[in-house]
């Protein structure tokens, strides 16, 4: 399974990680990446590395186990 790690201090609340996983990453009230929930299965593992990809800033990181 995987983990995530977020980085709030690189977020930029851009709010691609909630369009590519909203099941897994949601944001604050100052508009910065959450998670949710670590992902539950692949399909939602899949969804949080394109997450990751997409996040202009390269705040967040899906580590495998």
């Amino acid at each position: 399974m995987a983990r995530i790690s977020v980085d709030t201090e690189r977020c930029v609340g851009a709010g691609q990680c909630v369009l590519s996983a909203s099941a897994v990453f949601d944001q604050d009230d100052d508009g910065l990446v959450t998670v949710l929930a670590p992902p539950a299965d692949a399909a939602a593992v899949e969804s949080a590395r394109e997450a990751a990809a997409v996040c202009p800033s390269g705040a967040i990181t899906v580590l495998e186990s």
